[in-house]
């Protein structure tokens, strides 16, 4: 799980890609359609790119991409 710029977001391997998925306050989640992680990524990048793709969503209050749990 990572708050990237105040969007709790989940992402776990599924076969040989990466399922993304936005994580709602009621245990609920929904596909992330607009966030692309490349197969070939590896866990310990996952931070680091998934700040580089969604760095238009950084605002005062929630200036970076954190972990919540692996």
């Amino acid at each position: 799980r990572f708050d990237v710029y105040g969007r709790a977001v989940g992402v776990e391997r599924d076969g040989d890609d990466w399922r993304v998925v936005y994580l709602g306050t009621e245990g609920k989640h929904r596909p992330a359609d607009d966030i692309f992680l490349p197969p070939t990524l590896e866990e310990e990048d996952l931070l680091s790119y998934l700040a580089d793709l969604c760095h238009e969503w950084a605002s005062p209050d929630h200036p970076e991409v954190r972990l919540l749990s692996s």
